[in-house]
């Protein structure tokens, strides 16, 4: 088997809202890469051995005083260096050129000429102009730009509004880009990254979906030995993917706890036994602590204050369940690679958004549990095509997002039973109804909102006063902005149709069509 971890590539991050893509491209095209702050110590570079390393964008002024530069190791290394973006402009004045203001920033779609060879773009191209130049639709997002380029670098591209829009040495093996290619809008994109990773930074594409399955596998059986293992199973992608990744590398050595905390979708619960209990053979303990969540719920209206409780009831509930079993060494989680990049970012000098990674929300110290986080490598789509692989159903992997406290911040204010058992039957129409009509998997994340207000409406000859729910469908790439969708006027008729002649206790539907920003997909 092929070692997936011998071919890599390292990735600064420079602060880019882009950067995430750039490792996700990488890993796509079948090869490991690693993503850390800029300002990660020499020491670890050289240790790391990379094939070949990204400079990301990002939000500095690379002419100002202070912005961020890097590490001098980079340039030491006798590796392959791309630069970015903000990526391209640090390495120009590191090395000798010169940056500043735009005459013109540029922000969005761009045509590039290429210009004298080079063996990062040569014959990559979107058309051939008439004076048989090649020319790339790409994406751009700056205001300063390379005004001088670097000692022995030649320039590889342009627009009409940035002379210098790619630079390279080919010598070193030393490129950069103003566009963005890990962007989708930069068509050729995959294929420039292709190019640099394959052919310049000589990477064997090893890392696949299988190859992974192999490693992980081998891995867990090397640590865990003979020993038993815990995992707190909720029924989402990660930690379903966890659960049949063990079994199958542990078999009965793998217990799962299942806590039904009462704020999980309709037949949430059963279909998760049935998964993995019944289908699989997985040994899993459910345990129905409804009404003690909702007892500790009782009159709690603050939306963080809520999601507080729910984590410490978790723990809670959970320390409970695993005092019951015996010689329990290894604990796992499903933490994925974002969670670890976010811890690595709050550590960085230059941090902008700073997130604490605690998947489980922190176990209590006395449960002295070893960790097995199989899955802290990958990002979500690798996970589930891992998941996929492994036989669990389509259903489970790529339905949209589910909030770690469940319906608890979409029922806005005080958390009843009776409040949730109307919500979950709401969002179980709208979502069945998303699915007879084709609409599921053209919006990237819909469910309802429990409204604690009442609307006055009416049935029959009767007047009805009752409650109102809001329904929320959203388009977006990242989750970090979002477009309200634009679903069909007859569809939300039928639906709002549906949720009140179904639901006695709803007498009004309304449709949330707030972007974000400046709201937030979920409502609380």
């Amino acid at each position: 088997m092929p070692n997936i971890h011998n071919n890599k590539i390292l990735i600064l991050d420079f602060g880019s809202q882009y950067t995430q893509l750039i490792a996700r491209r990488i890993r796509e095209i079948g090869v490991y890469c690693e993503l850390l702050p800029y300002d990660v110590s020499s020491h670890f570079i050289e240790k790391f051995k990379p094939n070949g390393i990204i400079l990301s964008g990002g939000p500095d002024t690379v002419n100002q005083t202070n912005s961020a530069r890097a590490p001098d190791i980079v340039f030491k290394l006798n590796v392959p260096l791309l630069g970015i973006c903000y990526g391209m402009q640090t390495m120009a004045v590191q090395l000798g050129g010169k940056a500043n203001s735009a005459e013109k920033a540029e922000f969005g779609f761009a045509q590039v000429r290429a210009r004298h060879h080079s063996e990062l773009l040569n014959n990559i191209s979107d058309e051939i102009n008439s004076a048989g130049h090649g020319l790339l639709d790409v994406w751009m997002s700056h205001g300063i730009e390379v005004i001088k380029l670097p000692t022995d670098f030649n320039l590889i591209a342009s627009t009409r509004n940035c002379p210098i829009a790619g630079f390279g040495n080919e010598e070193k093996h030393y490129y950069g880009l103003q566009f963005h290619p890990e962007v989708t809008h930069t068509k050729q994109g995959k294929a420039i990254l292709e190019r640099f990773v394959t052919n310049i930074c000589k990477c064997q594409k090893n890392w696949t979906t299988e190859n992974i399955i192999n490693d992980l596998l081998m891995k867990i059986k090397y640590q865990v030995g003979d020993n038993k293992v815990l995992l707190g199973l909720s029924g989402g992608v990660d930690s379903s993917v966890v659960a049949a990744l063990l079994h199958k590398a542990i078999d009965d050595k793998l217990t799962c706890i299942f806590v039904d905390n009462g704020l999980l979708r309709l037949n949430e619960s059963d279909e998760v036994m049935k998964t993995f209990a019944e289908n699989m053979g997985v040994k899993v303990i459910k345990t129905d602590a409804q009404n003690y969540f909702y007892e500790k719920l009782s009159n709690k209206n603050d939306p963080e204050n809520k999601r507080k409780i729910i984590g410490r009831v978790f723990i809670e509930i959970f320390e409970q369940e695993a005092q019951k079993l015996k010689n329990i060494k290894f604990l796992a989680q499903g933490t994925i690679y974002p969670d670890v990049i976010e811890s690595a970012v709050s550590t960085s000098s230059k941090a902008k958004v700073i997130k604490s990674h605690h998947n489980v929300g922190g176990l209590p110290d006395k449960m002295q549990f070893e960790l097995v986080e199989p899955l802290k490598e990958l990002f979500k789509d690798e996970v589930r095509q891992i998941g996929k692989k492994l036989g669990l159903p389509e259903k489970m992997l790529y339905r949209h997002p589910f909030p770690g406290p469940g319906l608890a911040v979409r029922i806005l204010g005080q958390v009843k039973k009776e409040y949730a058992d109307i919500l979950r039957r709401a969002d179980q129409i709208f979502i069945e109804e998303l699915n007879n009509h084709d609409l599921y998997d053209k919006v990237n994340q819909a469910f309802a909102v429990f409204l604690p207000i009442k609307s006055v409406g009416v049935t029959g000859d009767e007047r009805r006063y009752d409650y109102v729910i809001a329904l929320r469908a959203v388009e977006t790439i990242d989750f970090m902005t979002a477009r309200w969708a634009r679903l069909p006027h007859d569809f939300l008729e039928l639906v709002s149709n549906r949720i009140m002649n179904e639901i006695s206790r709803v007498s009004r539907v309304v449709y949330d069509i707030s972007g974000k920003p400046p709201a937030t997909i979920e409502w609380e």
